[in-house]
């Protein structure tokens, strides 16, 4: 395998050691109560325990993708992350910031605006085919809009799958990637979507498998945190899945995550640390 880096801000970001991404909600209805931040106090507040517990990224979102979540306008989207990013700014000001959007125009703002340094679309550029919609990816007739405008915006991209099974993700990556480099796109993060378009049995069986998807060379981004896969098989809720969350976590860093997207950034960075070290003691004894 390559090594892993992209380009973010002009820096050169080393993804062969994984890093933590922490989640900041600017939404009133995530699906984790405990990381809804509406006020400037507490996305403040966020933003700063993010990184105070060694997170790299943070992920800000103003537009909640859980099920039965109600609509949200781009202007409000727009209005909810124009708050949030100017107080993420102010508090953080040389963190590395991610905008969780599927919107081309919003993703634009955040960049040219706040200097947000990553787009992170959970829609595989295609949106109708997560939020309401009939269409999937192939249904879309050339290239995505949001395609687009990131390889316009020079900023690393969150490829995110709404596929269910391992080979159509391969498959569809394997034609998208190409599509984002003909656009002059380099710096891809490939995300398997845990939660988007997979029953509670295709989740599991990606985890299973998430290294094949080293073979494109990418670094891999995974969201596992607090997700209903996680609660639904223990038979718990979403408040009480944080320690099913390192357990997927753990697994996930053993098979090549890159980049693990969490809530809880504490324990996610601790279960890097570990794991790291389980490398370090390889290379040692060859």
């Amino acid at each position: 395998m390559k090594k892993l880096t992209i380009n973010a801000g002009g820096s050169l970001i080393d993804l062969s050691s994984p890093c933590v991404m922490g989640i900041l909600n600017a939404t009133p209805d995530s699906f984790y109560a405990g990381s809804r931040m509406q006020t400037e106090r507490d996305i403040a507040e966020r933003a700063n325990a993010i990184v105070a517990e060694g997170a790299r990224i943070i992920d800000v979102g103003a537009f909640s993708t859980r099920p039965g979540a109600a609509p949200v306008s781009e202007q409000e989207e727009i209005q909810r992350l124009r708050t949030a990013l100017a107080v993420v700014r102010r508090e953080q000001p040389e963190a590395l910031l991610s905008v969780d959007t599927f919107r081309p125009d919003v993703a634009r703002m955040a960049v040219e605006e706040y200097g947000v340094g990553m787009v992170n679309d959970v829609s595989e550029g295609h949106s109708a085919g997560v939020f309401g919609g009939t269409e999937g990816p192939e249904a879309s007739v050339g290239v995505p809009d949001m395609f687009r405008m990131v390889a316009r915006l020079r900023v690393p991209y969150v490829l995110t799958s709404v596929r269910g099974t391992l080979e159509e993700m391969l498959r569809d990556f394997a034609r998208e990637v190409q599509q984002l480099h003909a656009l002059g796109q380099n710096d891809i993060i490939l995300d398997p979507g845990f939660g988007f378009g997979k029953t509670l049995e295709q989740n599991y069986a990606i985890v299973r498998s998430l290294e094949k998807l080293r073979v494109m060379d990418l670094p891999l981004l995974v969201g596992l945190s607090r997700k209903s896969m996680i609660w639904k098989r223990l038979q718990t809720t979403a408040a009480e899945a944080l320690n099913g969350t390192t357990v997927l976590n753990t697994i996930a860093l053993l098979k090549g995550a890159s980049i693990l997207r969490v809530h809880d950034v504490r324990q996610a960075v601790e279960a890097v640390r570990l794991c790291c070290c389980l490398d370090e003691n390889e290379s040692s004894n060859q």
